[in-house]
């Protein structure tokens, strides 16, 4: 009896020791296949799809990046206008301080020929004004205020020339971001029409290409617009202020000769 006892014992002892190793290595419920899939899985699950800039232009395709260089080339033209602009459109260079010093004293003399010659010698928005003025002089005030207004508007036209080419921009950019945008919905939906909705990587690619066309058009438009509105109304100011000062500079030709040489 004792015998049997004891062999039971060692059969308990041997069954727990078994139990004890199968729960420290527990073995994979679906084989070696099984394994390999949760490998699998895993490896994809740890790739990520790079969603950044340079990779949404590399991946945008001929289009996309025929769109990327049109809003790099916008980047550049306002860029380049504004510098352009803030050069051309200055006040010290459309009414030179020291020309309608010269004119008003050669005005305070009565001397029209003096004053004309003035304006010769520093060509100019306001020279050009001054000039037309002072060349219908004896064709009489309503004329003069005539010739006046005309070049006025021809030199606000011509710097407007200028300014112009800011508006073409802020208007350009936001239209190619537009786009890029719809480019990108379209790769969306064909994305989710081919590959079903399980392949995120797709779709968050595509969806960002359209995001970053969109902010990229509004990056360049805002600057570019006020740029523009800016440069516009200082081109307007200045046009007024020239007229202004041709008209109180002219209001006694009634009363002046012409000095002749």
């Amino acid at each position: 009896m004792s015998r049997w006892i004891g062999l039971a014992l060692v059969v308990i002892l041997g069954l727990a020791m078994v139990s004890d190793c199968l729960a420290q290595n527990p073995a994979p419920a679906g084989g070696a296949g099984q394994l390999e899939l949760d490998k699998s899985a895993q490896e994809g699950a740890k790739k990520e799809v790079d969603t950044g800039f340079w990779a949404v232009v590399a991946g945008s395709g001929f289009l996309g990046v025929l769109i990327w260089i049109g809003l790099l080339g916008s980047l550049l033209s306002c860029i380049y206008f504004t510098i352009d602009c803030s050069m051309t459109v200055k006040a010290k260079r459309i009414i030179p301080p020291a020309l309608v010093q010269k004119v008003t004293e050669a005005m305070a003399q009565g001397d029209v020929v003096k004053a004309l010659q003035e304006c010769k010698e520093e060509p100019g928005p306001m020279a050009n004004i001054l000039s037309a003025a002072f060349g219908h002089v004896e064709e009489g005030f309503d004329t003069i205020q005539e010739a006046v207004q005309v070049a006025a508007d021809f030199e606000s036209e011509r710097l407007m020339q200028h300014i112009a080419w800011l508006s073409v921009t802020a208007s350009l950019a936001p239209m190619l971001g537009l786009l890029g945008t719809v480019q990108g919905m379209i790769a969306a939906f064909a994305g989710l029409a081919t590959m079903g909705a399980g392949n995120v990587g797709v779709l968050a690619l595509a969806i960002s290409q359209a995001l970053w066309t969109t902010a990229a058009g509004l990056c360049v438009a805002i600057p570019a617009i006020t740029s523009y509105t800016v440069y516009r109304n200082v081109a307007n100011r200045m046009t007024l202020r020239m007229q202004a000062i041709t008209m109180d500079l002219i209001k006694d030709l009634r009363n002046v000769e012409v000095v002749a040489d």
